[in-house]
């Protein structure tokens, strides 16, 4: 399987769009490196960038951007409101799939110690990456900013991990190393004041605030016996913070960092800021996500707010993903696209999910073409996709019906259950046209020599067995959605009662159309052991199907009569 990086360089230009687009030029010149993403602000005169690849690809990357940055930007007449201490400002590596954050950190440790070396001005090692506890955190390695570097980088405990000692006036120094996925977010305040932005801040981020005599601010600071100065954690694990004002909106900003959203979700942040915000008697207005997001964290988030409203949360990715945007507020200063800022969108193939893809016109004239696909394997789990739909869309209505109020969870459970059914078969849709095009390319491999016939051979038993399994899966999620179905058709919205019926229908036919396929294609597999048993199996499941299909049937009609 191929391993896959994410790196997310900041770069300290973030007004000037032909230096941008040169220095993501040459990420984009490195074959097998996708770029996802481009986040210039102009008040913080910084560039987000992300890119994607296999770590080999993206270090090389990286190494070329971080080079023309250094060509091409001039720290010693840079301003802007993010601190900062390089061109290249800090450049992390991310493990995303089939790869270790140990892999990570030396691939980290790699292109460090190369740009030291070939590029010659100071690099430092963070997070991960760093062995040494005391300077693996990058705002203590960044303390001092730029300005301060000059005599910093002097002292014996701040000399680079690679690199000269000397301070690079024009591309400054930079930061590399290996770290967890971190969502950059800025929460919006009422409020031009950075010191009560910083206030919010410091209420919130995990380091808290330093304790201080009488002025919570210009007050002298409180030290514990050893003469270190004593501190109020924040409220919120694995987040720091600090206030900023931001002259491009006019409004001062939470600006967060949020290190592990397993700890801190996305929502929990901008939740905890709208209470520590109001109780100095501010109000969030919105906030701004900076770089890419995880899907997982936009889902988490619409889940959350929904439940607050104790509204089913058996809704679309779609759906629960607008409902974050709108109670977050994240286009209250520029439109906030899902399909730009979600990175398993950005990742996705498209060509993968052609199929679900079209409108409902546009599927049924590439069913009716002279195409043998898709045929019968993905109109089966189609069917299977609008059953569990409907049973879905009862479960919503009965969570939503009026004097119903004490049963919205139970039916927002099934609604979610129904989701996943019908998200699973939507994904079968494709996947079965696709096994009937594996074969398709299997039976179209050379047979002139004896090696050739046996790879062919191989190939084409393969994309057979995959052929069954598809069908087979279509069947088991159509049949499983059958337990939504005749909960709903039992205890669900009265006036919904035939919308259940309809589903049960689809999701038997479902199951039988797909069983035709799992049959077709077994008879050319030449496993009979396995064959044999999956027949078994499938006998079984369209039997239950029909079976509780029936009983289905028989209530709805019993309740409409």
């Amino acid at each position: 399987m191929t391993k896959l990086i994410e790196c997310v360089p900041n770069f300290s230009e973030g007004v000037n769009l032909d230096i941008i687009k040169q220095i993501t030029d040459e990420v984009e010149s490195v074959e097998g490196v996708r770029l996802l993403n481009v986040d210039p602000g102009k008040a913080t005169n910084r560039t987000v960038v992300t890119f994607v690849g296999h770590p080999d690809r993206v270090i090389e990357a990286a190494f070329l951007a971080i080079k023309k940055a250094g060509e091409l930007i001039d720290m010693g007449k840079h301003k802007g409101e993010h601190p900062r201490m390089g061109a290249t400002d800090v450049c992390p590596l991310i493990p995303i799939a089939n790869i270790s954050m140990e892999e990570t950190a030396e691939y980290a440790k790699r292109l460090a110690k190369r740009v030291g070396e070939e590029l010659q001005f100071p690099v430092y090692l963070y997070e991960h990456a760093q062995a040494d506890k005391k300077r693996n955190n990058l705002s203590v390695i960044r303390a001092g900013e730029y300005e301060g570097f000059f005599k910093k980088i002097k002292l014996p405990e701040w000399q680079p991990d690679f690199g000269p000692t000397e301070y690079d006036a024009k591309r400054g120094a930079t930061v590399i190393g290996a770290r967890d996925f971190l969502i950059a977010y800025n929460v919006n305040l009422n409020t031009t004041s950075t010191r009560r932005a910083n206030s919010v801040a410091f209420d919130v981020r995990e380091a808290g605030r330093v304790l201080r005599e009488g002025d919570p601010i210009n007050g002298k600071i409180i030290t514990d016996e050893n003469g270190k100065p004593k501190s109020v954690p924040g409220s919120l694990k694995s987040v720091k913070a600090i206030g900023w004002y931001i002259e491009e909106y006019g409004i001062a900003q939470i600006s967060m960092n949020l290190t592990n959203i397993e700890v801190t979700p996305l929502h929990i942040a901008f939740d905890e800021a709208c209470s520590k915000a109001a109780q100095r008697g501010l109000r969030v207005t919105g906030s701004e996500l900076v770089g890419l997001v995880p899907l997982r964290s936009m889902l988490d988030a619409g889940k959350y707010f929904l439940l607050k409203q104790q509204r089913s949360v058996g809704v679309s990715d779609k759906e629960l993903i607008k409902i974050a945007i709108v109670s977050m507020g994240l286009s209250e200063l520029a439109p906030f696209k899902p399909e730009e800022r979600i990175i398993e969108y950005l990742l996705k193939d498209k060509a993968s999910s052609k199929l679900v893809s079209m409108n409902l016109a546009d599927f049924a004239d590439e069913t009716a073409s002279e195409s043998p696909a898709p045929g019968g394997g993905s109109i089966s789990a189609y069917i299977g996709v609008l059953g569990a739909s409907l049973a879905t869309m009862v479960a919503n209505l009965s969570s939503h019906k009026k004097g119903w109020d004490n049963q919205w969870k139970v039916f927002s459970d099934w609604a979610e259950k129904g989701q996943q059914y019908k998200d699973e078969l939507l994904k079968l849709v494709d996947l079965d046209t696709a096994a009937f095009n594996k074969i398709m390319e299997a039976f179209s491999l050379p047979k002139a020599t004896d090696q050739e016939k046996a790879t062919r051979t191989q190939a084409i038993q393969q994309a057979t067995k995959y052929a069954i399994e598809i069908p087979f899966k279509v069947m088991q999620t159509a049949y499983d959605s059958m337990g939504v179905i005749k909960v709903m058709a039992e205890t669900g919205n009265p006036n919904s009662i035939s919308d259940a019926g309809v589903a049960a229908l689809c999701a038997r036919s479902a199951v039988i159309g797909a069983f035709m396929n799992v049959k077709i294609n077994a008879s050319g597999y030449n496993d009979k052991a396995f064959t044999s048993s999956i027949i078994a199996e499938g006998n079984k499941l369209e039997g239950n199907a029909i079976r509780l299909e029936t009983e289905i049937i028989a209530l709805v009609n019993l309740k409409i009569s």
